[in-house]
């Protein structure tokens, strides 16, 4: 389900996309981004701007935009959440400027991207944890292990009571609450939790809409779900945290948890896709060039962990260069054009 908000004028500035891989974990002070310096005046800037994707990463997407729109007034952009899959689908057939992600873009959706002549650029700007939760209710589990949330979400899963996981607990139907199969969370916890990506149980309750997957966890005792860490900030009053064990014990979800890859297999980068046809346009130049340089910024105010701040510097070398043209792009090139 894809939900459209559509955001006051604004003019497109620069936080997009993200490396394809985990970066190096660095010091703060081993680099600091400059500040947003517009490229023009950003009076002068109109057109129209569309991003779609995550859900998990919308509320950054909001927060730069709203932003923005305090600088520069001349230009629309349309913020949606189709999941990162949705997303995906949209902007490598050229629908979208941006596509907001979760994970990593996927083999088949830059294959599509390739045969419609769509290249593009990836920037990091931010990390996000996974969060278990429970109803607020739950007085029996604090700690879930790898095994058993796999117990719970595999494919072939016979778990039905909160008994069939532990004998000690109620012998009460769990209901399962999580993204759907279009959500880039939904296909990291997948890989992480399942061994496979996009591989789970079905009978559980989806959405798209993470505020969805919010409010049935908070209104059923013998609820379940996950979603990203943002969504449970804005609602620990109504929702119990699970701590995680990967291997190394119980690990609650934080800031440093989460930077420092200890809450594992659940923490994971952010992503924003910028199409690099899109990116000769100057409002979306600038709304790049603001959202590269600002994004440490907004990622906390809205519940996120910052990358390492060389993450950003390096970002806004990258940008510079390819509004310049001398960087080739991440993804396949459009056509005549070399891929790097």
């Amino acid at each position: 389900m894809s939900v459209l908000r559509s955001i006051r004028k604004v003019a497109l500035t620069g936080a997009v996309a993200a490396a394809l891989t985990l970066p190096t974990l660095v010091s703060a002070q081993d680099a600091t981004p400059m500040p947003y310096s517009p490229g023009t005046d950003l009076g002068s800037l109109s057109g129209k701007i569309s991003a779609d994707g995550s859900s998990t990463v919308f509320p950054i997407m909001e927060a730069l935009a709203e932003e923005f729109g305090k600088k520069a007034s001349g230009v629309d952009i349309t913020v949606d959440f189709s999941g990162t899959g949705g997303g995906f689908k949209r902007f490598c057939t050229g629908e979208t400027d941006i596509s907001d992600a979760s994970r990593p873009i996927k083999d088949e959706e830059a294959a599509t991207c390739a045969q419609n002549g769509v290249s593009y650029y990836t920037f990091e700007i931010a990390y996000d944890g996974i969060a278990v939760v429970v109803n607020p209710e739950n007085d029996w589990v604090t700690c879930l292990t790898v095994d058993q949330l796999n117990k719970m979400w595999a494919k072939d899963s016979t778990v039905k009571k909160w008994s069939d996981i532990d004998p000690s607990w109620p012998s009460e139907d769990i209901s399962l609450y999580g993204p759907g199969t279009d959500s880039g969370t939904y296909d990291y916890f997948t890989e992480q939790i399942n061994g496979e990506q996009g591989v789970s149980r079905e009978d559980y309750t989806p959405s798209e809409d993470d505020n969805v997957l919010v409010e049935g966890v908070a209104g059923d005792k013998n609820a379940l779900g996950f979603f990203g860490l943002a969504y449970y900030e804005q609602n620990k009053d109504r929702l119990k945290l699970l701590e995680v064990d990967g291997g190394n014990g119980c690990i609650a979800p934080s800031a440093e948890t989460v930077q420092n890859l200890t809450y594992t297999p659940l923490s994971r980068p952010l992503f924003l896709y910028v199409s690099a046809e899109s990116l000769k346009r100057p409002e979306v130049q600038e709304f790049m060039r603001f959202s590269v340089a600002d994004a440490n910024v907004y990622t906390e105010e809205v519940g996120y962990v910052d990358s390492p701040l060389k993450v950003y510097t390096d970002d806004q070398a990258k940008l510079e260069a390819a509004i310049a043209g001398s960087a080739q792009p991440d993804g396949p090139a459009a056509a005549g054009t070399p891929t790097s």
